[in-house]
């Protein structure tokens, strides 16, 4: 199946380290070769980059390695396809508008007899249970809080049940963003760790590299990364448990 990668921080922050690492898993040590996809919010806006090319392979995840943009909330993803052929509009993230803002998504895992009712805006476009799941959690939350955004207390909960629902029908592994908190649902495996003062340095787990954070960052600084399986060698990663919904703001987990 596919592997997620996740950033939220209290200020704008490239993820050029941890992208390095997992980028090479799509086609490199790992075979999630069918397909990859990053995006960045940057103000009200997403920069999106998707490509069925395997990211090892990839001119345009080069890029990514190479230009730190940076943001507050990035959502990334290397696909092995279970279900929909090898093509851009299968390729995560995916982006869509709720509330007069853009959600983003990415899902790892496969989902079996998943036909949801569209009786809204929203439609996939290509033919992943990804997509749908995506589209079929926008159409429940546009039902239940109709054209305002809940609180963040009561969008948490929402979305916890719909996750829980649609885990029913198999893996679901997914990460969310609306560009202020990143929501994260675990069904098998996702790890994160928060980044702050005092920094250290890290060493990546499938490739020949290394970082002193404490060189590049301020005291004040917080990111959380999110990602199924540890990309360092020498930090402690935190186990999300299965079934649980966790929401980061501002580097750290609420």
């Amino acid at each position: 199946m596919c592997q997620l990668l996740a950033m939220n921080c209290n200020v704008p922050t490239d993820i050029v380290f941890s992208f390095t690492g997992f980028a090479i898993r799509g086609g490199g040590t790992d075979h999630h070769n069918d397909g990859w996809g990053i995006a960045f919010f940057e103000g009200a806006g997403v920069r999106h980059f998707v490509d069925y090319q395997a990211a090892v392979d990839s001119p345009i995840a080069d890029l990514i390695r190479r230009v730190p943009i940076k943001s507050r909330n990035v959502i990334a993803h290397i696909r092995k396809a279970t279900q929909g052929r090898i093509a851009l509009e299968n390729c995560h993230p995916f982006v869509r508008e709720l509330w007069g803002r853009y959600f983003v998504f990415a899902h790892n895992g496969d989902l079996k007899d998943f036909s949801p009712e569209w009786n809204g805006p929203y439609r996939p476009v290509g033919t992943t249970d990804s997509e749908a799941a995506f589209c079929h959690i926008l159409q429940e939350l546009r039902r239940r809080f109709g054209d305002n955004a809940p609180p963040l207390a009561q969008l948490s909960a929402a979305l916890a049940e719909l996750a829980g629902s649609i885990a029913r029908h198999g893996t679901f592994n997914m990460t969310l963003s609306d560009g202020h908190a990143m929501f994260v649902h675990c069904s098998t495996h996702l790890h994160y760790i928060v980044r702050q003062y005092p920094f250290a340095e890290a060493i990546l787990s499938d490739q020949d590299m290394k970082v002193d954070f404490s060189e590049v960052t301020t005291p004040n600084d917080r990111v959380a990364i999110i990602v199924t399986e540890p990309l360092t060698t020498n930090e402690v990663w935190t186990p999300l448990q299965t079934g649980e919904l966790k929401v980061f703001i501002d580097g750290e987990p609420l």
